[in-house]
């Protein structure tokens, strides 16, 4: 599977979740008292350790 199609069903599944599975905020709502700023860099990080361990997984197999 390609890198990208990974990263975007890995993302997609984020911002769904946080937007519009969990009315509500049983998941999420720990964050509730958080900027923007801390909330955007919190996924930034998520989602560079995602694509980190996807890469780390199958580095074997991108040769």
């Amino acid at each position: 599977m390609s890198p990208f199609i990974a990263l975007f069903i890995i993302l997609f599944a984020i911002v769904a979740d946080y937007f519009w599975f969990d009315t509500d905020k049983k998941r999420w709502g720990w964050m509730k008292d958080w900027s923007k700023l801390s909330k955007g860099l919190f996924f930034l990080g998520f989602a560079v350790f995602s694509i980190l361990i996807y890469i780390g997984l199958s580095f074997k197999y991108l040769h």
